[in-house]
């Protein structure tokens, strides 16, 4: 590939190798810069990650884009396990977390901020819904550029 894959193709190219390790793929961040970029793909697993599993994956798709060359620039692959204060990537992923403190950082200005920290009280696959400060506050989930859950150290994140 001479050009940039998509991020949807990055997805379709990254999704199998994760999966035969039986693992899913989280999501992915994909950061140019001067020249080069970061790839971030976040893996999860019901019984969580481990460094080898991270070590592996990374070595199948180091293997793979060495053949597919889906970045044309020179990329740094960092292949790790979302953690407690995971990002959050999808609709399916907002709606695990309802009830969850949530850390936004968006795109353009809702109810005049960019930066908002709440608790998760819905989603759909449009929006969604979370109070911050006393007040519902509804963002078009293509307004978010990086959703977080805030980790308060009480007790893990639920993930139903």
């Amino acid at each position: 590939m001479s050009r940039a894959a998509s991020h949807s193709e990055l997805e379709r190219m990254i999704a199998p190798v994760v999966e035969s390790f039986g693992l899913a793929l989280w999501g992915l961040e994909y950061t140019p810069f001067g020249g080069s970029a970061l790839l971030r793909v976040f893996v999860d697993g019901p019984q969580g990650v481990t460094l080898e599993n991270c070590a592996d994956i990374s070595a199948q798709l180091s293997a793979l884009f060495d053949v597919e060359d889906p970045i044309p620039e020179a990329y740094r692959l960092e292949v790790s396990s979302p953690g407690l204060d995971r990002v959050l990537f999808k609709a399916e992923q907002y709606r695990l977390y309802c009830g969850e403190m949530l850390k936004l950082r968006l795109r353009w200005p809702v109810d005049g901020r960019r930066n908002m920290i709440g608790v998760l009280q819905a989603c759909d696959d449009e929006a969604v819904r979370v109070e911050v400060d006393g007040k519902a506050v509804v963002v078009a989930l293509e307004a978010v550029q990086r959703a977080r859950l805030v980790y308060t150290g009480d007790a893990p994140p639920r993930r139903d």
